[in-house]
Order: C-alpha cells, then sequence, then structure tokens
C-alpha cells in the first residue's frame, strides 16, 4: 500500500507544481542574468511562449514522478517497519534513515528523468537560447521536440553515461533531502497530537500543514546543491568538469546569495503546495484503505 498511496501522491503533487519547477529551472540555469526574479520570469515565460510553457517537459515526469514517489514512500514504509515494527509513532533517527534510503535509491531513476526535464524546460522558443545554454528552436537543427527526442540525442552524442549526467549531485540532493523530508513531518504531526495521541487524529487540514512544512525545509536544506544539479544537466557545452567545478565557478561569478539561492522562493512557493498535497493524499489513502 506504501507505493500505490506514493503513486498517487506524486500524481497528484506534479499536477500543483510542474509550472513552478518550470521557473524555478530558468531561474538557475539564467546565466545571463535575463529575469529579475520568479515573477519576471512567469510573465516573460507566458508573454513569449503563453501559458502552455510551464508545463514543458511534464511528459517525463508525469509517469516518472509518480513512479519515483511509489519507490521513496515504499522504500520509507518498508525501512520503517524494519526498524521499528512494533511502535505506531515513528523515531524521528528512523524516518530521517527510513527516508535517506529512499533518496538515495530513487536517485536512479530521478536523475536521468530530471536530466530529459531540465533540458526541455530551458528551451526558449522566443530567443531560441537561455544565457550560455544556447538550445535551438524546434525548427532548428539539434533542438528537442520531446522528451523522447532528448533521451535520443543525448544517447547517439554521450551515450549512456550522457543520460546519467549529474548522478552525483542528484544522490549528494536526494540523500539528505528525503532524510529531513520525513523526520521534519513527523515531528510536525506528533508536536500537533501531543504525546498521547494517535496519527489517525490528525486532521486533513494538519496533514497538508506537516507536508507543506517539511516538503519546504528539504528543499532549503538541500536548494544550493539543486542549483548545480541543474548547472550541470543543461550544461551542453562542457563548461563544467565536475559538480565542485561548478559550485567554484559559480560562486566565483555570483557569490553565495545570487549563485546558490537563485530561484528560491519559486521553489518554497512550488515545495508548499506540492508536498501538502502528495502527503495528504498518501495519508488518507493508508487510512481508509
Amino acid at each position: 500500500m506504501d507505493f500505490v498511496a506514493g503513486w498517487f501522491g506524486g500524481a497528484a503533487g506534479l499536477l500543483v507544481g510542474h509550472p513552478f519547477d518550470t521557473i524555478k529551472v530558468r531561474l538557475q540555469t539564467d546565466f545571463a542574468n535575463k529575469f529579475k526574479g520568479g515573477l519576471h520570469c512567469l510573465s516573460h515565460t507566458v508573454k513569449q511562449e503563453g501559458a502552455r510553457a510551464l508545463y514543458k517537459g511534464m511528459a517525463s515526469p508525469m509517469f516518472g514522478m509518480a513512479f519515483i514517489n511509489a519507490i521513496i514512500f515504499g522504500v520509507h514504509g518498508t525501512m520503517m517497519k524494519f526498524l521499528q515494527p512494533q511502535s505506531e509513532l515513528p523515531k524521528l533517527t528512523n524516518s530521517f534513515l527510513a527516508g535517506a534510503t529512499a533518496g538515495g535509491i530513487q536517485s536512479m531513476i530521478c536523475c536521468p528523468m530530471e536530466l530529459v526535464k531540465s533540458r526541455m524546460q530551458v528551451q526558449d522558443n522566443a530567443t531560441k537560447s537561455i544565457g550560455a545554454t544556447q538550445v535551438m528552436s524546434s525548427k532548428a537543427k539539434g533542438a528537442y521536440s520531446s522528451p523522447l527526442d532528448v533521451i535520443l540525442k543525448i544517447y547517439r552524442k554521450e551515450g549512456l553515461m550522457g543520460l546519467n549526467r549529474g548522478m552525483v549531485a542528484t544522490l549528494c540532493r536526494e540523500i539528505p533531502a528525503f532524510g529531513f523530508y520525513f523526520s521534519s513531518y513527523d515531528l510536525i504531526c506528533q508536536l500537533m497530537i501531543g504525546k498521547d495521541g494517535r496519527m489517525a487524529d490528525i486532521t486533513p487540514f494538519q496533514l497538508c500543514i506537516a507536508g507543506g512544512i517539511s516538503g519546504t525545509t528539504s528543499w532549503v536544506v538541500t536548494y544550493p546543491i539543486d542549483v548545480v544539479k541543474s548547472r550541470i544537466q543543461v550544461d551542453v557545452h562542457g563548461r563544467y568538469r565536475g559538480m565542485m567545478d561548478c559550485f567554484r565557478a559559480t560562486y566565483h561569478k555570483s557569490g553565495v546569495v545570487e549563485g546558490f539561492y537563485k530561484g528560491i522562493t519559486t521553489t518554497v512557493s512550488r515545495a508548499f503546495p506540492v508536498n501538502a498535497v502528495t502527503f495528504t493524499v498518501v495519508a488518507l489513502i493508508h487510512r481508509y484503505s
């Protein structure tokens, strides 16, 4: 049931959050400082490309994100049953370890899927390029016309290793992120119900609050690594030699705040509703199944 609940929770969260994710990726990979912020990027994207542009690349994660969430919640649930089979209220250390394990395992699928999504999202049909990325229009040679087209072109040029570009950065992001994700959710739920309460007593509204805060927490903690991952994955010209080189280059060019936290407002705005919906759907399926 953990896998089924995770699948439906992931699908619901994706529908809510993909437009925010498109803006986040465009801000993170805005090498030329074209956008002044999230609202500017949003208005520019809609004006130049239409509202449908906010859902670019969604075909790739639609099944993938639902499947990934099934893995995340399934692995987390399985690990929790192994770590503490009798206790109803989860211990936070166990929840962190179970979440970190789930994050590491799902990275194997998440990394190539996000690579495809990011390459699609940074295509700007109006300017034909975003900064140094130089992604061409769909009518020009080298453009990406669909997620499958992205996969085929990366594979032909770089092989299987190319489809796993950014794997180290993904692992460095996902392992701590999902540790904090689940442990913070369980902590907030336990604070809500008190010492003698039960998880089943939490209302849907409280589930939304706990899920939203936990998702926001995990993103704030790991956002700089996500910036590096995004830049590596859209780096079609090989400007970075690896994760540390990307860290150094980003810091020297833009500093800490502008370099590693650009787009975080959009990300936090996305994280709260997406994870509120995801955790609520998962919890209610468990409760009534």
